[in-house]
């Protein structure tokens, strides 16, 4: 048992199922972000642990207490809307005590509660404005401090940093993450943002359709994903997707596809699986992440397993520290991370080392991960 368990919990509107059978434990201190695009069920399923909409059939506990049914007042949580959701009649210092004011705790209570979370958050010069007089930025800030007041067993936060720009987005990332690390807080994060949820998460639950796709730590979700929607949905740039052939020749696997001229390249894979094997001569999708695609120079050093391929290179995209750059493998875009100052220009032909050992093989009629 968890701190927080969602047992097969579904949820419908009428005959339509909108959330199916989701199986998710937290652990206490534990970080994890609902992913998914707009539509797929994460606020539904975080509005379900408030108590604000009702379980279809399952059920939520908190810690190993059912609370199917419980007021969300019950509940011992405290959620960070989108909106923020401040008072705009009500000081910052009135905003963040109300809550502690309407369960009867004492005034002296309430003023030391609300020093130190004030403190905590730097908002100390702010406590006597209204929220019309305050930025984005800070609002957010308030509006964390009213559910950190609380000292609740649960955090839930509802995208909380999309009204803000993108500067201000990422260093309000910051700081949560390192109000989590400091405060060791149980918290549930949705966010359509996979970049908020890879930085941010110690486990990720990528949704879709109304389905946890896959549950897993950042790197598992990232380097290993359970199918064709994660590889594509997590990572900027997301991962290539090629589809190739398999071909076996003795104890060595082969994925073949073309390049942009036409021509038959041979990448041999790191360590086949039996199941990859049992692909061979039949089409099979492969993964492989832009930064796993570079110049020869760039390439791993540790990896043992690069295959070199020429290629023609059709758009550059310097990004600073990186160039990005375009060709096409098996008749599909893929798009390469190199080091800034790689030697490739448009409609060159150019060296690309592609690290075998980061591939990721999937099924293309099941879309699952070939393991």
């Amino acid at each position: 048992m968890g701190f927080l368990d969602i047992n097969n919990v579904t949820k419908s509107y009428g005959s339509v199922e909108v959330l199916h059978q989701v199986d998710i434990s937290v652990e206490e201190g534990e970080f994890l972000v609902l992913v998914g695009p707009s539509g797929c069920g994460k606020s539904t399923l975080l509005n379900m642990i408030a108590g604000l909409e009702g379980i279809s059939s399952g059920e939520i506990a908190i810690k190993d207490q059912v609370m199917n049914g419980v007021h969300p007042s019950k509940r011992n949580i405290a959620m960070v809307f989108q909106s923020y959701a401040l008072y705009p009649n009500m000081t910052v210092g009135q905003n963040i005590t109300f809550g502690l004011e309407m369960h009867g705790v004492p005034k002296p209570e309430r003023q030391k509660a609300m020093n130190d979370v004030a403190k905590l958050l730097q908002i100390e010069p702010l406590l006597a404005r209204k929220p019309g007089q305050l930025s984005g930025g800070q609002r957010q800030r308030v509006a964390m401090g009213r559910a950190l007041v609380r000292n609740p067993d649960v955090f839930l936060f509802d995208e909380p940093l999309s009204n803000l720009d993108a500067k201000l987005r990422v260093d309000m990332r910051t700081e949560i993450k390192k109000l989590h690390q400091k405060l060791g807080t149980t918290i549930v994060y949705v966010t359509h943002d996979q970049i908020e949820a890879m930085t941010l998460s110690t486990r990720i639950a990528v949704m879709n359709g109304g389905y946890v796709q896959q549950l897993g730590t950042p790197k598992e979700i990232y380097d290993t994903p359970a199918n064709l929607f994660v590889a594509s949905f997590m990572g900027s740039p997301s991962m290539n997707l090629i589809s190739v052939g398999v071909k076996a020749e003795g104890d060595t696997i082969y994925a073949e596809t073309d390049n942009s001229e036409g021509e038959t390249i041979r990448l041999a894979f790191a360590q086949p699986s039996a199941a990859l094997k049992a692909h061979d001569g039949r089409q099979i999708t492969l993964g492989i992440r832009p930064e796993a695609i570079t110049d020869p120079e760039g390439a791993d050093r540790n990896s043992r397993h690069i295959e070199t391929i020429r290629n023609m290179v059709e758009v550059t995209e310097p990004a600073g520290s990186d160039t990005f750059v375009a060709s096409t493998l098996g008749g599909k875009e893929c798009i390469a991370r190199m080091r800034a100052d790689a030697d490739v220009g448009p409609n060159r032909i150019a060296d690309f080392a592609i690290n075998m050992e980061k591939a990721v093989p999937f099924d293309p009629a099941t879309e699952a991960r070939i393991v």
